[in-house]
């Protein structure tokens, strides 16, 4: 019989939250579900982490953040790493933001109170999109 393989984390994800109560909120959700997870108070401070670490797989964005807004931070961090998976999170119920979000560039736009269930689908939605979209490419040229 071979031992059980240690629980290793399956991505990481950066949460960046002006609040520390829903930065731990989110941290204890994504860590349940084995996720590595590091944290930015802001957008400079998710900017700084993308320049000096090994990047996150994805980022879970505040949109409501003094200083640099959500929606500005998502336009930095896009600019400086285009192909970075990003989730705007949100305490409002916005529309005309959900689209403004998703059209710079925002994988999926969630609303807070975020349950566990919902989080999860959409991280693991937004981490699958690519592998998804290569199998597909994939098949296609196998048909073709």
């Amino acid at each position: 019989m071979f031992p059980a393989a240690p629980n290793r984390p399956k991505a990481t994800i950066l949460v960046v939250d002006d609040s520390p109560a829903m930065v731990r909120y989110l941290r204890t959700m994504l860590e349940l579900d084995s996720y590595q997870v590091e944290s930015a108070s802001n957008g400079f401070e998710a900017l700084q982490r993308l320049r000096s670490s090994s990047p996150p797989e994805l980022v879970l964005l505040d949109l409501q953040m003094p200083g640099m807004d959500g929606l500005q931070t998502l336009r930095s961090l896009l600019k400086l790493r285009p192909d970075l998976k990003v989730l705007m999170c949100s305490g409002v119920d916005d529309p005309g933001k959900m689209r403004r979000a998703v059209t710079l560039g925002a994988r999926d736009y969630l609303t807070k109170p975020i349950q566990h269930l919902y989080l999860s689908a959409a991280v693991e939605r937004c981490l699958n999109s690519d592998a998804h979209a290569s199998r597909t490419a994939t098949q296609a040229e196998v048909t073709v």
